[in-house]
């Protein structure tokens, strides 16, 4: 029966390798872009940041076909989303629709980080649910180092070699489509639509020893949240909401995504040359995987506390030792990429594995895919600010200045870890949700 959960929640991952490809595959074409239609600086920026924008929207909004059409739909029409903006975006005869294009890929990268980690959340049993939504965010950073290992394949073979870069993402978006139709919709967003029968149904192939118990215990729970709570800001659901936006928070001030976008260009900056940036990007790409991949096999045994204890750690150091660098201008050949290489195995590690694991599991039900979509807006809202104005940055205030703002906002993570963030591995969803709503 555990079968049915590890394929379902694979399946609904899909969504998260085309997130993690959708976002870093511009990295490899950004330049050529830039010359094909003679793009200024500002121009440029856009370019890069229009799908985070449009990610931003998606996040935002993409709570409500969840909770509208329910979760399985939803994917779908992300789905149809990824596929009409790798082929739009490839053939762009100019840089409006091009523009446009990715900014549709934007919309499925948002909705599906609220979409699928809520999906995946409400089938999984508690003692593998962090491993099975842990999943997601492995195949989100499986599908940046697939997007980096294809644009440096791709990068040689001939001056429309970025429309390739892009369009590839295509075969993955009508695998994504097809496989959906073989997964149910989640029961707990059954359940909420009053289709008992067809939730159980769904639970019974999950575990049917405890069907019965799981239907009626997360009846209780929703009868008990029915009435004036629905509301997202109402009182009592403050300390999750508070939780979930400040762990977004921080997710984007480590600075992962400046560094994930512009890693070519930072190692270029310490005298590298181009193409041996480019190979040092799939080196990032490769070690975010191995880490993801590490983190997501321990969260369940360990929990997402103590991840984040010994990441924060981790992050503090490196981001101090490679502001170091940038301010004594001492890079001595390898020396940044290497702290890069393992300031990037302390993220995937901690927040990379924990976050969309912790932000599905403390909303109860009633609320679950609007603080799922508060926690994503939040974490892609600070993406694209990050994102667009690390270029400006980095040329104003240098290198060193810039890596110490990440640092110091690492110490105020930490101190956030220890003193708010509480431990819900191995709980009941319904569980974890009672512990942090004030009644």
């Amino acid at each position: 029966m555990k079968n049915n959960v590890f394929f379902w929640s694979i399946v609904v991952a899909l969504g998260g390798f085309l997130f993690g490809f959708d976002t870093a595959v511009i990295s490899g074409a950004e330049k050529a872009i830039q010359q094909v239609w003679n793009l200024s600086a500002w121009e440029h920026g856009l370019t890069i940041s229009i799908a985070l924008i449009g990610t931003v929207i998606g996040a935002i909004f993409g709570g409500i076909p969840s909770d509208s059409l329910g979760r399985r739909r939803t994917l779908s029409w992300i789905a149809v989303l990824y596929l009409v903006s790798a082929v739009g975006a490839a053939l762009s005869p100019a840089w409006v629709p091009f523009m446009m294009f990715r900014f549709l890929g934007g919309l499925g990268v948002g909705a599906s980080s609220v979409t699928a980690p809520l999906y995946i959340s409400e089938v999984s049993p508690p003692e593998s649910r962090g491993r099975m939504v842990g999943m997601f965010q492995f195949n989100v950073v499986f599908g940046i180092l697939m997007a980096y290992l294809s644009n440096y394949l791709l990068k040689d073979i001939g001056p429309d070699a970025w429309r390739w870069m892009l369009g590839v993402q295509a075969v993955p978006a009508i695998a994504f489509f097809l496989l959906l139709f073989r997964i149910p919709e989640s029961p707990r967003w059954l359940l909420r639509q009053h289709r008992v029968e067809e939730a159980r149904a769904v639970f019974e192939r999950i575990d049917p020893a405890t069907a019965t118990r799981n239907v009626q215990t997360i009846l209780l729970a929703n009868a008990a949240e029915e009435g004036p709570g629905e509301s997202l800001w109402a009182p009592q659901y403050r300390q999750p909401v508070l939780l979930a936006v400040l762990f977004a928070m921080f997710n984007q001030l480590a600075g992962i995504n400046a560094i994930i976008y512009y890693a070519p260009r930072i190692f270029e900056m310490t005298g590298l040359g181009q193409g041996t940036a480019l190979l040092s990007s799939a080196g990032i790409g490769l070690v975010n995987f191995i880490f993801t991949l590490l983190g997501v096999n321990i969260i369940d045994r360990f929990g997402r506390r103590k991840l984040m204890l010994v990441g924060s750690v981790g992050l503090i150091v490196t981001l101090g030792l490679v502001a170091r660098a940038f301010y004594t201008e001492q890079f001595g050949g390898m020396l940044v990429p290497v702290l890069l290489f393992v300031y990037i195995g302390f993220f995937a590690f901690s927040q990379g594995a924990v976050i969309w694991v912790f932000i599905s599991e403390i909303f109860p039900s009633a609320v679950r895919a609007k603080g799922q979509a508060l926690g994503s807006s939040t974490h892609w809202v600070m993406a694209a600010a990050i994102a667009f104005s690390f270029p400006y940055f980095a040329e104003k205030l240098g290198g060193g200045n810039t890596f110490a703002f990440f640092c110091a906002m690492m110490v105020l993570q930490l101190l956030y870890v220890w003193k708010m963030m509480p431990e819900t591995k191995g709980t009941t969803l319904e569980a974890a949700d009672k512990a942090l709503v004030l009644h």
